[in-house]
């Protein structure tokens, strides 16, 4: 389709959309008072949006008391039930206005329940999931990505609330919270949300989407995918739930040489039918405590997928970049990875300095730095005996030229991405939490062949 004709379907989607909200608008406007309560409802609405401003300055400012005051403000008796649909109206258009910002800045679904999560707290985190839920109503489904909708569904994101008017007592009642509690927690996730950095964008936002574009090979290869990270989730399933450290080393070299080798079949198909896919992202969280040693493995764990990752610190998470079902391999494995690590960890117990001082902290953080770099060397060395196998099938002059294509597309991709990039060593104090982490690492073999064929894509 030419550059014209998508213009005019983007324009059209756009009016679309435009009346869509007009009508909502319109609706509301139905359901306010008319004469002198008109004029009242307006005078509360003004009112409302400016104590919510001013809220959202003392949030800014660290200013407690001067947010408690404006809860009060906010939350005090009304005179008539006009006031207190004012103030409920104003949140939800400042909340709307505020995701809507959100998006525009390259933030995602999970990445704002996250930041919010992170800085305020689970409770309004589960306040933002409706917001989030509330605000996307605004769109076309056809103009909203997969991947919105798929990180949509694991928050089960949904409008429960028949009337927006009445979602804040509803939601607080859910909560078990009155009022108040409910318009401050309201004020809290607009604190967060308004001091929400610009990131890059890693996928269209809504109301710029366009629902099945895949290149053909893509889309073919997706049934190929799901099949292989199914047995991949099998495996790593049973080597998180026994308790023999050599099985459960044994299933994960499995998963790895199962993913490395789809990875290269995949990479040849691309080759061979002219695909235009290109790297894409996603970010993968990485909590407190010991979040540098995390980020360490999620960095080893994306490298062995022929990806990259940028670990962004003060956001709590990682971005990592590579061709989408090389990613969704990494993040199954970190995830499987960080359980099996902090199991291990854990089962060591705490220790003590000769002066009965804790040294548990650092222990800790020494394992599973330890751990990450061995677990990397390990995964690494599946990836090569993957790669070994199939030069060997196909050919090292088929097959390097490919890998070093799509290596660097992804490295080129970074590059773009993150042109500041700084790197900085990863250092361990306590020597025997680094050699228990090597250790927890180095138990078995990784020598473990997996069955492949019937998981390769086309």
């Amino acid at each position: 389709m030419g550059s014209r004709s998508r213009e005019r379907r983007q324009a059209k989607q756009r009016a679309r959309d435009n009346r869509a909200r007009d009508n909502r608008a319109r609706a509301a406007d139905a359901h306010r008072p008319a004469g002198r309560d008109a004029d009242a409802y307006q005078r509360d609405r003004e009112t409302a949006d400016l104590m919510i401003g001013a809220a959202l300055h003392a949030w800014q400012a660290e200013d407690s008391a001067q947010l408690s005051r404006y809860v009060a403000l906010l939350t005090e008796p009304p005179a008539s039930s006009s006031r207190r649909r004012a103030v409920d109206r104003a949140l939800v258009a400042w909340l709307n206005r505020l995701v809507e910002e959100a998006w525009d800045r390259g933030w995602q679904p999970a990445d704002v329940m996250r930041a919010v999560s992170r800085e305020a707290g689970a409770r309004p985190a589960r306040l933002t999931v409706d917001a989030i839920a509330g605000q996307l109503r605004r769109y076309a489904t056809a103009t909203v990505d997969e991947r919105w909708e798929a990180q949509l569904a694991a928050a089960e994101a949904t409008v429960w609330w028949a009337d927006d008017d009445g979602w804040l007592d509803a939601w607080g009642e859910r909560e078990g919270q009155d009022r108040a509690a409910a318009v401050g927690c309201a004020l809290t996730v607009l604190g967060v949300l308004s001091a929400l950095p610009r990131l890059a964008r890693l996928c269209p936002p809504p109301g710029t989407a366009r629902r099945g574009t895949l290149h053909p090979d893509q889309a073919a290869g997706r049934t190929a995918d799901a099949r292989m990270l199914d047995r991949v989730r099998a495996l790593l399933a049973k080597a998180e739930s026994t308790g023999f450290a050599e099985e459960a080393e044994a299933l994960t070299a499995k998963a790895q040489e199962l993913m490395a080798r789809h990875s290269i079949d995949y990479a040849l198909l691309a080759a061979e039918t002219g695909s235009r896919a290109e790297p894409t992202g996603r970010r993968i969280g990485v909590d407190n405590p010991y979040e540098t040693p995390k980020a360490l493995l999620l960095d080893k764990v994306a490298s062995a997928n022929r990806c990259r990752a940028v670990w962004t610190k003060n956001l709590g998470f990682t971005t990592v970049l590579g061709y989408d079902s090389d990613l969704d391999s990494v993040e199954l494995l970190y995830t499987s990875l960080l359980v099996q690590a902090t199991t291990a960890m854990t089962r060591e117990g705490s220790r003590q300095d000769r002066y009965g001082r804790s040294r548990t902290r650092s222990f800790r953080q020494s394992f599973l730095t330890s751990f990450a770099i061995r677990i990397g060397e390990r995964l690494q060395g599946a990836t090569d005996r993957a790669g070994a196998e199939a030069a060997a099938e196909t050919g090292r002059e088929r097959l390097l030229p490919v890998l070093a294509a799509r290596d660097e597309t992804v490295r080129e991709a970074i590059r773009t991405m993150f042109p500041d990039l700084v790197s900085r060593p990863v250092t361990a104090n306590d020597q025997e939490g680094w050699l228990s982490g090597r250790a927890a690492a180095e138990v078995a073999s990784l020598a473990a062949r997996a069955e492949v064929s019937d998981t390769r894509p086309g």
